[in-house]
């Protein structure tokens, strides 16, 4: 099962990334845009995704993501059980949501 502390040594390593606490909620950002946040009770975990993909990833695996909030429909954003989550999962999920909140440039840099 993934951890917050296994984003949070993820996210480390990510360029211009850096963790926040906010109302009592673990988030990663780039600026002021969030790519990665947690619930308060840590059993989900949103990340930026493309809102026109969202509904085929949800119905791929619906025991694993769920869409976000009614407020976060307008976001480019997409939510997942943490206890569903694996390792290389995780590391994909952040860095491509990391990917989306970055100039081009540096995602070149950092991913290829």
């Amino acid at each position: 099962m993934v951890t917050v502390a296994d984003v949070r040594a993820l996210a480390r390593t990510l360029p211009r990334s850096s963790e926040h606490l906010i109302h009592d909620r673990v988030k990663f950002r780039v600026g002021r845009l969030v790519y990665v946040a947690f619930s308060r009770d840590e059993q989900t975990m949103g990340f930026a995704f493309p809102k026109e993909q969202r509904a085929g990833l949800v119905a791929a695996d619906p025991q694993l993501f769920l869409l976000p909030p009614a407020s976060d429909l307008r976001f480019n954003w997409v939510c997942c059980r943490v206890a569903r989550l694996d390792e290389a999962q995780m590391t994909e999920l952040v860095t491509e949501a990391w990917r989306m909140v970055v100039p081009a440039f540096l995602a070149r840099q950092r991913l290829g």
